[in-house]
């Protein structure tokens, strides 16, 4: 990768790779990205580096309807930062839900390992970053 400056690009169709070693990559998010990542089969150098986890992986994402899936991330942390809008961050906790209301501005931190899911209350725009490594879905 070049060390001279790129031009810009929407964090939404192309995510950034925080490698370890102090590279900031861009990865381009393909409608099969996460479902390779999930399965294990990168067919992709962009996917295979992230399904390595050396490194965090920073998106950006608009929601205007709530996941229909629970998500967990066993190899990190994720920070969940809202950009525009709002949402509940739901985490599937020992007793029950537990729901965090996410403004504009605000983050939250989802614990490794932390089965979560997002409950619209205004469309808007989040950022996070997350270990990429083991991300798995379930149906809500």
């Amino acid at each position: 990768m070049s060390d001279s400056p790129q031009e810009s690009f929407d964090l939404a169709g192309t995510y950034v790779h925080l490698e370890d070693g102090g590279e900031a990559l861009p990865v381009e998010v393909t409608e099969t990205f996460w479902q390779q990542l999930m399965a294990g089969e990168a067919r992709s150098d962009d996917v295979a580096r992230v399904a390595a986890g050396n490194g965090w992986l920073v998106t950006s994402n608009r929601f205007e309807r709530d996941t229909p899936t629970w998500e967990i991330h066993p190899e990190g942390d994720e920070l969940l930062l809202m950009l525009s809008g709002a949402l509940d961050v739901v985490f599937d906790a020992e007793g029950g839900a537990r729901t965090f209301a996410l403004d504009a501005g605000k983050a939250c931190r989802v614990p490794r390992g932390t089965w979560h899911r997002l409950v619209v209350r205004e469309p808007g725009v989040m950022l996070g970053v997350t270990r990429g490594k083991g991300t798995q879905h379930r149906p809500a």
